[in-house]
């Protein structure tokens, strides 16, 4: 396997050498990342209670199950929650940071939720996980057939999602001006983008789950196309998040792209600290197995990037990983002392800081509205430092 560990990117704006302080905005002080998340958790959460409500009788239970709403049994749970809501975060804040209101945002921040959730379910199946956020997985609960159809029936809502829309776009108030004319786009328009956006960022999931199985059964696997699947497999859908959210805003075709290119490097480094903490994250707090990444020899990319190094930690590695059948504990804690030993945890560490300087770049190069953009800073930074 090559050495070589860089892979080829799309061109980034240079990184800033200095991050500016955060202003206020509109008489109050940029929210921390926890508060943002909560606002959003708070804003899609009705939305997404109406979408499961207005499900088949056959897969509501399921999908209300696995966003944490109902036990096994169909009885509330309480304090039941569905993820850290980073996705429809991205979106609102997008949709603000091009001069729109949240409320604009909320069908494109219901509609990647809904699509992250279908991956999940769909997810949780294909790895046989049979854990997340603390409780047992949908499909190990109610069936792998259920799991799947649930997760159809919530893609199948992420698009009807982004035809609950205003009549025209942007919204009165935060059109750019041409000649003093303020430009409003027709709703067809808007919409059409909007699903091609979504229908993309799907294709391109599902063409990172596709590589991510085929790396399973594979020696040969190096750096870069394992950078590739977790661009498809992750950053898609976060790149969507923010393109969908900035087009629902009223944003021009520069902010749109830039914020686009400022989610899709987040979605990168957020892949990078994801599978840093499938080897070194702490169950407690993650609500997956220690080593469950290791023991079923996922090709991650601290692990590829162990395996491509060179050293002899990484030969000894290879020695270990690239055979056939679960990694026993024993074997998977020896495994993760040799990814360390080979420089794969320091290299994914590393790469995520620059993929982080990058997204911000990118955003501040969009031009968006101060507080938006003090926000999506501070989700940015977030995703480096987060425990699950």
């Amino acid at each position: 396997m090559s050495a070589a560990m860089p892979a080829a990117e799309p061109p980034a704006v240079e990184p800033a050498a200095a991050e500016p302080p955060a202003a206020e905005h509109q008489g109050g002080a940029p929210r921390s990342a926890a508060e943002v998340l909560a606002w959003s958790r708070a804003l899609v959460d009705p939305g997404l209670r109406a979408v499961v409500d207005g499900m088949p009788d056959e897969v509501r239970a399921v999908t209300a199950y696995h966003f944490g709403w109902l036990d096994e049994r169909g009885r509330p749970v309480a304090g039941g929650g569905a993820g850290k809501a980073l996705r429809p975060a991205l979106a609102l804040l997008s949709a603000e940071a091009v001069g729109g209101a949240a409320a604009d945002g909320l069908p494109a921040a219901l509609a990647v939720e809904l699509t992250h959730n279908f991956s999940l379910l769909h997810d949780d199946v294909m790895d046989r996980d049979r854990t997340r956020r603390h409780r047992p997985t949908a499909w190990s609960v109610f069936g792998a057939n259920p799991a799947i159809l649930a997760g159809d029936a919530l893609l199948a809502c992420a698009f009807e999602s982004l035809a609950g829309a205003p009549s025209a776009w942007p919204p009165a108030g935060h059109a750019p001006a041409e000649h003093g004319v303020a430009k409003r786009v027709p709703v067809e328009g808007v919409l059409a983008e909007g699903v091609r956006t979504l229908s993309r960022a799907v294709l391109d999931l599902v063409e990172g789950q596709c590589a991510d199985v085929s790396f399973e059964t594979r020696t040969d696997v190096d750096v870069p196309e394992c950078l590739r699947m977790a661009e498809h497999k992750t950053g898609a859908l976060l790149a969507a998040s923010c393109a969908l959210g900035a087009a629902y805003g009223g944003g021009t075709p520069p902010q749109i792209g830039g914020l686009r290119r400022f989610g899709a490097r987040i979605g990168l480094a957020f892949q990078l600290v994801d599978d840093l903490l499938g080897i070194w994250g702490d169950p407690a707090v993650t609500g997956k197995p220690v080593h469950a990444d290791l023991r079923r020899r996922k090709k991650s990319l601290p692990v590829v990037a162990a395996l491509a190094s060179g050293t002899a930690a990484g030969g000894e590695l290879a020695r270990l990983y690239l055979r056939d059948g679960p990694l026993p504990e024993g074997d998977a804690a020896r495994a993760a002392r040799l990814v360390e030993e080979a420089g794969g945890r320091a290299w994914a560490r590393q790469r995520a800081r620059r993929l982080k300087a990058e997204a911000l770049a990118e955003l501040d190069a969009a031009a968006p509205v101060e507080r938006p953009r003090a926000e999506l800073r501070a989700l940015a930074h977030l995703v480096l430092d987060r425990d699950h």
